[in-house]
C-alpha cells in the first residue's frame, strides 16, 4: 500500500522549496513524485530531479482538469506499479484539485494506495491579493487538510493577520503552519494523520485552469544578466510568474523563478536538460495587460528576442 499526499498553492508559494522540505520527513523510504507543471517547460521537474526519488513530470495544464484526468490516472498507475511507499503529486500552481477525493474514495480504482490527504501552501504577502483575484485559490483551499502560511519572514503583521483571516474565514477548523522556506518537521504528518472528516468542497465539481495568459519568448544565450534583468523587469507586474533557465554571456546559466514584482536570478543547476534552455515562460491572468508589455519588452530588447 503506498500512501499518496498532494501538495498544492497558487504560483509562487513555495511549493518546490516546501517539496524538498517535505522529502525529508521520508527519510529511507522509497518515494515516488508526479510533478505537475503548467508549463511546458518542466522547470520544477528539473530542480527536483537530483533528490533521489523516481520523478515523472505531466506538463501542459492541471492533472485535475477533466480533461487531462485519464492521463493522471495512467501515470498513477505505473507510479503503483513501481511499488513506493510514498507518492507526492505537487499539482500545478493553476490547478483545481477539488475533485481528487471523489478519485481517491473509489477504492476499487486504486486499491493499493492509502490517501493521506493535501497540504496547501500559502504565500503570507500575496494571499490576501491572489484570494480576491484567483478563483484557484478558493477551490485549492477548500480541498486542502492542512495549510502552510508560508514566507511569513516576508510579511508584515497586517498582512499576515490578513491571510489568517482569510483562510479562517474560509476554513475555521483546518490546522495551520506558519513557517519560513518551507520548513516543517513531523508535526505535519501528525496533523494530516488526524484530519478524518472530509473537507468542505469535497462534492465541488471539477473546473477547469483558472483563466490563464501563457506566453513563451525565446531569449539569446549573448544576452547579459543585467539586460535579462531589466527585460523582465518591463512586464514583472503584470504576471504571476516568470520561470524559465536562460544562457548569459557574462554569468553563465540562470534560473529565472519571479513572483509578483520580483526578479529573482540565480545560479542554475548544471544537469539542466538542452531543450529546457532559452525558454522564458510567462504566467498571467485576464484581464492583465501581459502581452503589450511583453510585446514592448521585446521590441526594446529585440537583438536577443529569438522567438
Amino acid at each position: 500500500m503506498s500512501k499518496l499526499y498532494l501538495i498544492t498553492g497558487f504560483l509562487g508559494a513555495g511549493k518546490t522549496t516546501f517539496l524538498k522540505r517535505f522529502l525529508d520527513l521520508f527519510a529511507g523510504q522509497k518515494i515516488q513524485l508526479i510533478i505537475n507543471e503548467f508549463g511546458q517547460e518542466g522547470v520544477d521537474g528539473t530542480l527536483l530531479s537530483s533528490l533521489g526519488a523516481y520523478l515523472q513530470e505531466i506538463s501542459g495544464g492541471s492533472v485535475f482538469c477533466s480533461c487531462r484526468l485519464d492521463q493522471f490516472e495512467s501515470v498513477l498507475r505505473g507510479s503503483v506499479d513501481l511499488h513506493p511507499d510514498v507518492i507526492l503529486v505537487e499539482a500545478s500552481g493553476l490547478s483545481d484539485p477539488t475533485g481528487v477525493r471523489r478519485l481517491f474514495s473509489q477504492t476499487d480504482r486504486f486499491p493499493h494506495i492509502d490517501y493521506q490527504g493535501a497540504v496547501c501552501l500559502v504565500d503570507a504577502v500575496r494571499f490576501p491579493k491572489l484570494y480576491a483575484t484567483a478563483r484557484t485559490c478558493v477551490k485549492q483551499l477548500a480541498s486542502s487538510d492542512v495549510v502552510v502560511i508560508n514566507k511569513i519572514d516576508k510579511a508584515s503583521d497586517e498582512q499576515l493577520d490578513q491571510t489568517r483571516a482569510l483562510v479562517r474565514g474560509q476554513r475555521p477548523e483546518i490546522p495551520i503552519i506558519e513557517t519560513s522556506f518551507g520548513q516543517v518537521d513531523g508535526s505535519l504528518l501528525d496533523l494530516l494523520s488526524a484530519q478524518h472528516t472530509p473537507a468542505p468542497g469535497e462534492s465541488m465539481p471539477l473546473t477547469a485552469d483558472l483563466t490563464v495568459r501563457k506566453l513563451h519568448v525565446k531569449i539569446s544565450p549573448e544576452i547579459s544578466r543585467y539586460d535579462l534583468q531589466k527585460f523582465i523587469e518591463m512586464f514583472i507586474e503584470d504576471t504571476f510568474r516568470v520561470k524559465g533557465f536562460l544562457q548569459t554571456a557574462d554569468a553563465g546559466l540562470l534560473l529565472a523563478d519571479c513572483v509578483g514584482n520580483v526578479v529573482s536570478l540565480s545560479p542554475a543547476p548544471s544537469d539542466v536538460p538542452e531543450d529546457k534552455i532559452g525558454w522564458l515562460t510567462i504566467l498571467s491572468g485576464a484581464g492583465m495587460p501581459v502581452h503589450k508589455a511583453v510585446k514592448q519588452a521585446c521590441q526594446w530588447y529585440q537583438r536577443y528576442i529569438l522567438e
